[in-house]
């Protein structure tokens, strides 16, 4: 029996090993992936590996993978990636493990700078990716410098800039903040919907010289060949759709391309070797057929996908809002919970205060009594001066008597007599006054007594209403309620598939609805806005002398007002001749 080989297969978040026969193919191999990880929308994907110059390379599907010019090593490794890029995330990515392979695919080319994207973009889509993470924001659980450790800005962003890591932190909170409620799966296609209006976003990049042998660069994506200069890979300068384009093929170190206009020349470049002549043809022949397939009716296939997508997305949202419902009547029942908590302790304070105030009212009473006690005691005093006032008067008024019987008393003793008298009237007169002095201040004491019982008496019922009616505490008891061949040296294929040749010109308008798209921030007035904002704040924190060629280029673009879709509508203006003219001409 043969002997099988370990293989490795490193996906955006797993990682697979098979044992493989030598009669396994590149598409045995390919098939047995995506059945594990349930991917069905084959078409974008495909293996990546190292050749034996240790130049990356996409494994052929036709080929047997042990016959192929493969690494040698042990187990041998392949990287499942995203070979072709959809013109319309929205529209093309159908299950959700497309969708995550794809920002997971996207994420790490703009973190690691192969994909350039400007800091206040960067920080824009942090935000997404942080919700695509973590989910909703919750100040309890996501508190600052909860992504001290994520990775989640591109170096450069760090480096050009004089802020912390708090502070970047502050920014992308700010935004993540905004996405509250949305789903992680949409938090994802969010982040995709931006980085797809990227100018670099899905290009592969080939160095090739015209016929004058210029350096150029040759771009391919989903929209068709786009010409750089030698310093600049952000802005092409000529492009050319896929609906123009008729044949191409390769001889030798030479590629060209046969447009649909007759009237045009060939387009020709050249490389610097003969496999990258087999890459761009094969990077174009899978382009130019996803691109032709966008322009069918979805098979039945597609169509069966994309509703069974729509079901689950359903089944998803509902879900969610079943889980936000359950979510709102938790806080609803905590909330109330508080407020009764709240209301009861506000209650405990009134009793306590009620009765503290008793306690002062007794206390009050007590010492009103005493008062009494004593007002009565001085009232008795009173009655015994009185008494004795009322004897002292008896005794004037017999002394007056005796003095008039004694009209010949000596006049010395008839005045002494009448000073003691009028001494003993005026003691009688004094001491009544001070016996209604007294009395009055015992009625007072008295009504004072009669308040202090009265307002013991208040305090003592409302401290009873108080502590006999406490607030009514609803708990609810379910209150705890719950995601390289070198065999042959030249190829052509065949490109011409929309339609009859002599009627290019309608058939290639019709095939270029792309160049009618606008960008993401074109459509939405208030992200451009708070782009444009932060983008202020960050140039002010900005450290010039440490900007990219490619931070020089994206600034100049933004003065003249370029975006991605612009610039393609510019580079395509004119007929196809005059293009491939300019181009012979760079």
């Amino acid at each position: 029996m043969p002997k099988t080989v370990n293989v490795r297969v490193l996906t955006m978040d797993s990682e697979l090993e098979f044992a493989i026969q030598p009669t396994t193919t590149g598409k045995q191999l390919f098939d047995q992936v995506v059945k594990t990880i349930g991917l069905r929308e084959v078409w974008f994907f495909g293996l990546q590996h190292s050749d034996s110059k240790d130049m990356m390379t996409w494994l052929k599907m036709n080929k047997k993978v042990l016959a192929q010019d493969i690494k040698k090593e042990s187990p041998i490794t392949f990287r499942f990636r995203a070979k072709f890029f959809p013109e319309d995330v929205t529209e093309e990515l159908i299950q959700e493990i497309t969708q995550r392979l794809f920002f997971l695919q996207v994420r790490e080319a703009i973190l690691c700078e192969d994909l350039y994207c400007p800091p206040e973009s960067s920080v824009l889509l942090a935000s997404y990716a942080v919700q695509a993470k973590y989910g909703d924001y919750t100040p309890e659980v996501h508190r600052p410098g909860f992504l001290a450790n994520e990775r989640l800005l591109p170096a450069r962003v760090f480096e050009q800039h004089k802020m912390t890591r708090a502070q970047w932190e502050e920014r992308i909170m700010n935004w993540y903040q905004e996405h509250r409620g949305m789903l992680r799966e949409d938090a994802r296609l969010e982040y995709l919907k931006l980085a797809q209006d990227l100018e670099m976003y899905g290009v592969n990049y080939f160095e090739i010289k015209n016929k004058k042998g210029t350096q150029l660069w040759l771009g391919v994506d989903a929209l068709g060949l786009n010409i750089y200069e030698a310093e600049d890979r952000l802005s092409p300068k000529i492009g050319f759709p896929w609906s123009e384009i008729r044949n191409i093929s390769f001889q030798e170190k030479k590629f060209i391309i046969k447009p649909i206009d007759k009237k045009a020349p060939d387009f020709v470049f050249y490389v610097s070797r003969l496999r990258i002549n087999k890459r761009i043809l094969s990077l174009c022949m899978g382009n130019h057929e996803l691109h032709r397939r966008r322009r069918k009716p979805d098979t039945i296939e597609i169509q069966q996908m994309k509703a069974q997508a729509r079901e689950e997305k359903a089944v998803r949202h509902a879900e969610r809002a079943h889980l936000a419902r359950e979510k709102q009547l938790r806080e609803n029942e905590e909330r109330k919970r508080r407020e009764l908590e709240e209301r009861l302790k506000k209650y405990e304070t009134e009793a306590k205060m009620a009765m503290e105030a008793l306690e002062r009212s007794q206390v009050q009473a007590q010492e009103l009594e005493q008062a009494m006690q004593r007002a009565e005691a001085e009232a008795a005093e009173r009655e015994r001066a009185r008494a004795e006032a009322d004897a002292a008067r008896r005794q004037a008024e017999e002394a007056a008597a005796r003095l008039a019987e004694a009209a010949s008393a000596s006049a010395e003793d008839q005045a002494r007599m009448q000073a003691s008298a009028a001494e003993a009237e005026d003691r009688a007169r004094r001491m009544s006054e001070q016996a209604t002095q007294k009395e009055q201040e015992a009625r007072d004491l008295q009504q004072q007594l009669l308040d202090a019982k009265r307002d013991q008496f208040e305090k003592a019922r409302a401290l009873m209403s108080t502590t006999a009616n406490p607030p009514d505490i609803d708990v609810d008891d379910d209150g705890d309620l719950d995601e390289n061949d070198g065999t042959f040296t030249h190829t052509t294929a065949d490109l011409s598939c929309f339609g009859d040749p002599a009627d290019a010109d309608g058939a290639a308008s019709a095939a270029r609805e792309e160049e009618e798209r606008t960008t993401q921030m074109a459509k939405n007035k208030k992200m451009r806005e708070q782009l444009e904002e932060l983008a202020r704040t960050l140039d002010a924190a900005r450290d010039h002398t440490k900007e990219s060629s490619m931070d020089n280029l994206h600034t100049i673009n933004v003065s003249l007002g370029r975006d991605k879709f612009k610039t393609l509508r510019q580079i395509r203006s004119g007929n196809t001749r005059k293009r491939i003219l300019d181009f012979e001409n760079m």
